[in-house]
């Protein structure tokens, strides 16, 4: 016996779908739409990023009642301290297009009315101390892009601070197949800047995607790569995302964490090599900074240190010689260190901090390499200056 009444939803459903599947095509090509549900339409769709061929970049966002929207980025191009408007256009859609955006990886938020929020049609984000970040990565430079090559892994770890008597994280990468080895391996600890957190050089950084790249190219050496938490306590400086601002004192006793408990805990839980020649540490802006700290007050411990758009910051620099005079001067402690290397961006505002640094350290014997590339106090630069770091490490 006929049915007549199930034909007729099959019709209907066979015709929601190809107007679905329609929205979605218009979707993936960044197309505005409006796709249908049960119920109703929902409203406009859009897609937010997109990234052209040509390297420009649209970004979207449906506000209906908005009067002004605005992108919020120091990475991006642009001046941060300039608004970047967006446009409203049809389907109450605003929209800004960047255009030949460097190949590379981006944060941003967008500015609503005063009110900043994470891109809500784009699910990568980037954690910093205090806020979230939408996360934008445009292809085209090969050594940070996701290739087809075994990939390491990256875990977050949770240990308990006796040094703040209080559970603290960290990201820890382990290199490809650490999971079903049995070898040990050197470990390079790796910190980030003023306002960020140890999400940040997996995030924004691509750090793994670099050590993949790397160690798939036999450029760098398989390693373990910990990413600790350089804040101790909220971060009350205003400051650019990455650092620019003068730590908070909380952010300072970091060290006590690192020696006390972060060390510690990987070398017990882990399968690290413990020598001297196995050991890295570097960081960027307060990373840098804190790498100095710790480094110096346990010389002997590392064999390579790393000084990204940094140095003794915040400091009288005559004072802390006159300090550590003893340290500097310790000919026996040199011995065993392999490299000291500072990089920093010509147009970044710690270039004089960093030369300062580098040459108070030559003055007293260090081998120092200083590096001053192009830019500013950005993640393109200090994603390039990990790539360049790291070959170097455990050789």
């Amino acid at each position: 016996m006929k049915r007549p009444g199930l034909i007729v939803v099959s019709i209907a459903a066979m015709a929601i779908s190809m107007t679905a599947a329609a929205a979605i095509a218009q979707e993936r090509a960044g197309q505005p739409t409006t796709r249908p549900r049960f119920g109703g339409a929902r409203g406009p769709m859009v897609v937010s990023p997109e990234v052209k061929a040509d390297r420009q970049v649209t970004l979207r966002i449906l506000a209906p009642r908005a009067e002004a929207v605005r992108l919020n980025s120091s990475d991006l191009p642009g001046d941060p301290r300039q608004p970047r408007a967006f446009t409203k256009g049809e389907n109450n859609v605003w929209e800004l297009t960047l255009g030949q955006v460097n190949a590379g990886t981006y944060r941003y938020t967008i500015n609503v009315d005063g009110v900043s929020v994470v891109d809500p049609r784009n699910p990568a984000i980037s954690e910093s101390n205090g806020n979230v970040w939408s996360v934008l990565h445009v292809p085209g430079a090969d050594f940070m892009d996701t290739k087809d090559v075994p990939h390491g892994a990256v875990a977050t770890v949770h240990y308990s601070s006796s040094a703040f008597g209080k559970m603290r994280r960290m990201h820890i990468y382990t290199p490809p197949g650490y999971e079903i080895g049995q070898e040990r391996h050197p470990v390079f600890y790796l910190l980030h800047g003023a306002g960020d957190c140890d999400d940040s050089w997996s995030s924004v950084g691509r750090a793994n995607f670099i050590l993949d790249n790397l160690i798939a190219a036999g450029k760098a050496k398989p390693m373990i790569v910990v990413m600790p938490a350089g804040h101790t306590g909220p971060f009350t400086f205003g400051a650019p995302p990455g650092g620019g601002g003068r730590p908070n004192l909380a952010a300072s006793s970091f060290e006590q964490d690192f020696v006390k408990d972060i060390r510690p805990y990987v070398e017990k839980h882990y399968r690290a090599l413990t020598e001297r020649q196995n050991r890295a540490i570097a960081g960027l802006s307060m990373g840098g900074m804190q790498t100095l700290n710790i480094a110096l007050a346990n010389i002997k411990d590392y064999a390579y240190i790393g000084v990204f758009s940094s140095g003794l910051l915040f400091r009288n620099m005559a004072d802390w010689e006159k300090e550590n005079a003893a340290r500097l001067d310790d000919a026996s402690a040199k011995e065993g260190l392999k490299l000291v290397w500072f990089a920093t961006g010509a147009q970044d505002f710690l270039i004089n901090q960093s030369r300062q640094s580098a040459d108070l350290l030559k003055k007293h014997g260090f081998n120092v390499v200083f590096k001053e590339s192009s830019g500013g106090h950005t993640w393109i630069n200090w994603q390039q200056y990990l790539n360049e770091f790291a070959p170097m490490l455990f050789r």
